[in-house]
């Protein structure tokens, strides 16, 4: 019997559609039926409560992947509403795959609890934002995940105690995590699983893995030492403008992920007998008889 939990996928399109609707439903449909990923998962900012007047206003530090004149401009020309989130919903729940949603402040957090996802998630940059997490841990009533880059050890109890004080660390999906884009190898610390799962693997629902890295192999890895839920920034094209395109898996790399991923649950077990069936027939025709 296998004791490992099935491999979840979660396809990251964060904001890779580039603000356009066709191209966010186009990449749900190529994660479900070439991808054969589980969930799909966008993002949602109130970029004037998320930024101060200055960032706001301040030129994109790349201007080269800026999409207006300012920062702000910039992500308000990525952002989706509220109405356009319920529009990509439903369009998921017609595929048959999860939709979901990182929210990056408490006006976002609201916004989403309308249209109750099977899960929310906290990036990495606002898992210390306890104003949104307490507003989440009372009022909504799905999975949230959360991922640790740049949060130090002591960080990351103080989050499992604040859960666990309002009764919602089963609800908790722990994700290891290195913010950067890409991640060098040397960087992603895959090991750091093992320390999530030793001190939280029982106070939390499951362990997760987010990689920002290049190519696949990792994340076999990750699922192999217990994060059976991956997640992995997912575009059409890693040459578009943008940031994360190029740490993101085009269709192809996510359908090969999403393979080796299931090929390694199934190959994850004990025999069952010491010769199996499909063993005996070779034991008959090659083992030396005494």
């Amino acid at each position: 019997m296998n004791k490992f939990k099935e491999p979840y996928v979660i396809a990251e399109i964060g904001c890779n559609h580039k603000g356009e609707m066709q191209i966010a439903k186009e990449l749900i449909n190529m994660a479900k039926i070439f991808g054969n990923a589980n969930a799909v998962k966008f993002q949602k900012r109130n970029n004037k409560e998320l930024l101060t007047e200055e960032q706001y206003n301040a030129p994109h530090p790349n201007p080269v992947n800026s999409y207006g004149e300012t920062y702000g401009a910039h992500r308000e020309f990525l952002e989706f509403t509220v109405e356009q989130h319920q529009e990509l919903k439903s369009y998921c729940e017609e595929l048959g795959i999860t939709y979901a949603t990182s929210v990056w402040d408490t006006t976002s957090a609201k916004e989403i609890c309308s249209l109750e996802p099977e899960f929310i998630k906290i990036p990495s940059a606002c898992n210390n934002h306890y104003k949104m997490l307490t507003y989440l841990c009372e009022n909504y009533q799905g999975e949230i995940h959360i991922s640790t880059g740049m949060t130090t050890k002591d960080e990351i109890e103080e989050l499992i105690q604040f859960f666990t004080q309002k009764g919602r660390n089963q609800d908790l999906v722990l994700y290891n995590c290195t913010s950067g884009y890409p991640v060098p190898f040397k960087d992603i610390c895959l090991l750091d699983i093992l320390t999530l799962k030793e001190k939280y693997g029982d106070k939390v629902k499951s362990i997760g893995f987010s990689g920002h890295h290049l190519g696949i192999a990792v994340d076999v890895a990750a699922y192999t030492l217990g994060a059976h839920v991956i997640e992995r920034h997912y575009t059409l094209d890693r040459t578009w403008k943008g940031t994360d395109h190029a740490a993101s898996l085009e269709p192809m790399g996510l359908r090969k992920l999403t393979r080796d991923l299931r090929a390694t649950y199934e190959a994850l077990t004990y025999k069952e007998q010491d010769i199996l069936a499909i063993e005996q027939v070779q034991r008959d025709k090659l083992k030396y008889k005494k």
